[in-house]
């Protein structure tokens, strides 16, 4: 690009090793995107480590390997065949690494690559295994990387405490602005006190660089994000999740394009343009999902198209475009039943947005703007806690 590439916390991991720990047994949490600026992978970077010992390996949820398409597929432990190594699964039996997963590491590693929202799972691993490295006295390191939606912008409701689950384990906003090392620092001064919690940063990431700003490479961190424009509408787009409309799973523009059977494409459209969103066109779109919600049946509705990301809004967006099918077809919009990421009780719509104000003011027909406003006060208030833990400027 001819910029200077951004180092990752991976690649500046054998540099900045700790001498403390030299010599230590560690773990390391992974997934596919677990790449250095040349494509090499952590676990094979580590095994040549002549700093400290791998003997564990852990995967979170769509499995170490990326193998598990769609959410709420648990899989299971393995033996690894190319390293010998024991896999522990973080998204089966257990989301928490039990004591005895962790009887062979000193120092627990979590390099994993981050999307810059509250439901992507990955950072609640982290929280989970914070927990654990404190009970039992371990170290725990993230090799920090960059979010992809940079950090400087942050949007959405924050996670209430009566609404916990694996889409929120901790009061953080949809669009959170932090990286996944500064969310450690966080959560260990909020919650971990005492636990030996360190994060080796990034070289060059500034918070107004968007992935494709970084010169480095993307690799999907789960199967449904695979690209930079996915990552760029999941803050929004995540919560049709909690409806029956398809968020474009089973298409290979997952959360771009959204629809159902009983919606016209160009009414939708027409709906969405009154709104006056920023930094945004919608186009309409037909499709037919090969899998997961509507698969094999036409569905009809649009793409999302960004044309200003730095103005783009979207959590905004996405409650809009909830808004104007509630409301454009009252009888055929339904919100999804529990059970949804191990949540029994609650609609998925409200641990999504963190409460059942969002839920309550579609169903009301609130005001967009209106709505706007509670949530921008509870991004705002957050910001002023977030401040204290950003390590890049």
């Amino acid at each position: 690009m001819g910029k200077k590439a951004v180092l990752t916390g991976l690649d500046q991991m054998e540099k900045l090793w700790p001498r403390d720990l030299l010599g230590a047994r560690i773990g390391l949490v992974v997934h596919p995107a677990s790449l250095n600026r040349k494509l090499e992978h952590a676990v094979d970077l580590c095994l040549r480590s002549k700093k400290f010992k791998l003997t564990t390996l852990f995967g979170p949820q769509h499995g170490i390997l990326g193998q598990t398409q769609d959410n709420m597929i648990e899989w299971e432990g393995f033996s690894d065949p190319a390293t010998g190594l024991r896999v522990y699964s973080l998204y089966g039996a257990t989301r928490k690494p039990a004591p005895e997963m962790l009887a062979d590491v000193d120092v627990l590693v979590v390099d994993l690559q981050d999307v810059g929202s509250r439901y992507y799972t990955f950072i609640w691993t982290l929280e989970l295994c914070m927990q654990a490295c404190h009970e039992a006295g371990k170290t725990l390191i993230v090799l920090d990387r960059p979010n992809p939606l940079g950090g400087s912008l942050v949007e959405g409701p924050v996670e209430n405490d009566s609404y916990e689950s694996f889409v929120g384990l901790r009061p953080l906003p949809v669009r959170h602005g932090m990286t996944i090392g500064e969310i450690g620092l966080y959560l260990c001064a909020a919650y971990h006190h005492g636990l030996d919690y360190r994060a080796v940063a990034m070289q060059g990431w500034k918070r107004s660089l968007l992935f494709d700003q970084t010169g480095l490479p993307w690799a999907m961190p789960s199967p449904n994000m695979p690209t930079l424009d996915t990552a760029l509408v999941y803050p929004g787009m995540c919560l049709l999740e909690g409806t029956n409309l398809s968020e474009g799973r089973g298409t290979t523009r997952p959360f771009e394009i959204f629809g159902a059977p009983f919606i016209h494409a160009e009414t939708i459209v027409q709906v969405l343009k009154e709104y006056k969103l920023p930094g945004v066109a919608f186009r309409p779109l037909s499709f037919l999902p090969t899998f997961q919600k509507h698969a094999n049946t036409l569905c009809h509705g649009a793409q999302i198209h960004v044309t200003d990301r730095m103005k783009f809004k979207p959590f905004k967006t996405g409650v809009a475009i909830l808004k104007a099918i509630h409301n454009t077809y009252p009888r055929e919009f339904a919100w999804k039943q529990p059970p949804y990421e191990y949540e029994e009780i609650n609609l998925p719509i409200d641990i999504l947005s963190g409460s059942k104000r969002l839920r309550m003011d579609i169903e009301s027909w609130k005001d967009l703007d209106a709505m706007e406003k509670w949530w921008k006060e509870e991004a705002r208030a957050f910001e002023k806690t977030r401040k204290q833990f950003l390590i890049y400027k």
